[in-house]
């Protein structure tokens, strides 16, 4: 059920890759299929080939452990309740279920160790599990005519989940001692600024952050990132005004540049004069 849960509720965003970390820009060649096939991440590509390994072993489990109790001989001694070959299959299982349980902590051991934070473990659940697992295997230890493999595996499991136990107790004195939480951030406040000012977190107001934003005692931190978001925008204005303003004197400078620096003169002497007559013989019209 864990590694159906796990399956079903796997992040989204994190089961393919986005497109622009495996677009290569290198290669301009046109795709010839529009539409490109989604890229699975290694760790959710990872997680399907595991849950189809688990589905296998589960049915060959199944299917072997159904056809040995059904074919398998009754055994003649009274000193064995079961066949051989069922002993046999009984002690493998047991086995191979210790070194999974091995491996399944293994992984998480190793993490919590390279990172030395609690991270998203709970420590009251390990503290209710470790002293559950060594009630299980006391309970079946204690049972007369027990096999070893019967417990082997909570022991085992028990062993690993207390390692992880003691581990993460003692992540969570440092963290307390370094001022960090279970996964790495600074739990101390914003420290005031050199000019005696505060750092203001919106976050706690619910308001969009201001990288950087740093106000006094008397200033309303809300009225200053309004006032700061306002100059932010007619700074943009302006500047989108001056680049197109800057755009249009040099069209007009290459309009000047391909103008001929010596015009014709005849033909504007002769639209002159055409003027300049047509005053004179209107001002002698009248």
């Amino acid at each position: 059920m864990i590694m159906v849960l796990y399956m079903i509720y796997y992040p989204p965003h994190l089961k393919y890759v986005a497109a622009s970390e495996h677009e290569d820009n290198h290669d301009m060649r046109p795709s010839s299929s529009p539409i490109k096939k989604p890229i699975k991440r290694a760790e959710w590509n990872l997680s399907i080939i595991l849950s189809w390994v688990v589905v296998v072993h589960i049915i060959l489990i199944s299917f072997t452990t159904f056809f040995l109790l059904l074919t398998a001989t009754p055994s003649p001694s009274p000193s064995l309740p079961l066949p051989k070959q069922v002993l046999s299959w009984a002690t493998f299982l047991g086995v191979s279920s210790a070194i999974l349980a091995a491996i399944q902590y293994a992984p998480q051991i190793a993490h919590t160790y390279r990172h030395k934070v609690v991270g998203a473990l709970s420590i009251p659940m390990m503290c209710i599990q470790t002293p559950g697992a060594i009630l299980m295997v006391t309970s079946i230890a204690l049972r007369p005519g027990t096999n070893w493999t019967s417990w082997i595996t909570f022991a085992v499991a028990g062993v690993m989940q207390g390692t992880l136990l003691v581990m993460c107790i003692f992540w969570k004195v440092r963290q307390q001692r370094l001022g960090i939480d279970d996964f790495g951030h600074s739990l101390a406040s914003p420290s005031p600024s050199a000019s005696g000012g505060s750092t203001y977190d919106s976050n706690s107001r619910g308001e969009e952050e201001v990288p950087g934003l740093v106000t006094g005692e008397g200033d309303d931190p809300t009225a200053v990132s309004m006032a700061l978001a306002a100059a932010l925008e007619s700074a943009v204005e302006t500047d989108l005004r001056v680049q197109s303003d800057s755009r249009i004197d040099a069209a007009q400078a290459e309009d000047s540049e391909r103008t001929p620096l010596l015009g014709n003169t005849t033909k504007d002497n002769e639209a002159e004069g055409r003027e300049t007559n047509h005053g004179w013989f209107g001002w002698l019209r009248r």
